[in-house]
């Protein structure tokens, strides 16, 4: 039953950025997508399993997770005008998980001292 709901909830949410690309107001689905509802699920278990300093680390690394996206964005910008939107949506999601190696390395580096 909890599979058919989170089903739902996700078809709910394509069929309202679907909507929302159809208005005046087209750009509002670029922000639909980053309803922070995963982050929601993972501070809460966090927060209850661990410590409050996890909580913290956990934020802070979040903070930083924002910089792959930034760069999955910039990169599909300047792509869209010398690649087909298909090609162009692959290799920003190919900058994106350049950018999340590097973070998620960078964090162990920085964690690890």
């Amino acid at each position: 039953m909890g599979i058919l709901v989170k089903a739902l909830i996700g078809a709910l949410v394509v069929v309202l950025i679907g909507l929302l690309a159809k208005t005046r107001n087209y750009y509002i689905a670029g922000l639909v997508p980053l309803f922070p509802t995963f982050a929601l699920i993972a501070h809460y278990i966090v927060g209850n399993e661990r410590s409050i300093a996890a909580l913290k680390t956990t934020l802070v690394f979040g903070m930083w997770a924002v910089l792959p996206y930034l760069v999955y964005l910039i990169s599909l910008y300047f792509l869209i005008n010398s690649l087909r939107l298909s090609l162009a949506l692959g290799a920003a999601v190919l900058c994106w998980i350049a950018a999340a190696w590097l973070l998620i390395t960078l964090w162990g580096w920085w964690q690890g001292r």
